[in-house]
């Protein structure tokens, strides 16, 4: 995996969450913004895009022609993922989509979708953290898949 960065200030920021979709779209593993103060006391961005090697040219394309960046910084990078599962979880109010995440063989992050949580709320008229709280505990007895033992 490759890191590349690049500081921005004098792109309107705005763009930000185009220039985002557009990197996600090209294949990019992730995609975040950092506020950072430039050269002269400039409030600026550091875009920082996390990618496989070979999608490299991708990523420039992007970077090159819809931000205001004159270069790019690459760094090396290690990622270390855990074991993933994708489970549907029953609440009361109904199914929501959940990503279990697992370590040494335990279940250690359970990330319900924000998007069907907030839709549940929002149509039974309960806190959106109930509703989180109700997934995470239908998921936490749930054993890791096989491979992930």
């Amino acid at each position: 995996m490759v890191l590349v960065q690049a500081n921005i200030d004098d792109m309107n920021p705005e763009y930000s969450s185009y220039v985002t979709e557009r990197l996600f779209e090209a294949g990019a593993n992730d995609v975040y913004w950092v506020p950072i103060i430039m050269k002269k006391g400039r409030p600026g961005l550091m875009l920082n895009v996390l990618a496989a090697a070979e999608r490299l040219e991708q990523m420039e394309d992007v970077i090159f022609t819809e931000t205001t960046t004159l270069g790019l910084r690459y760094l090396q990078a290690n990622v270390h993922r855990l074991g993933r599962e994708f489970v549907q979880a029953d609440t009361q109010w109904g199914t929501v989509s959940v990503k279990l995440g697992y370590y040494k063989g335990k279940l250690v992050q359970a990330a319900p979708e924000f998007k069907e949580c907030e839709a549940i709320a929002k149509r039974h008229g309960v806190p959106l953290k109930l509703v989180y709280e109700e997934v995470r505990r239908t998921c936490a007895g749930l054993k890791p898949p096989a491979a992930d033992t």
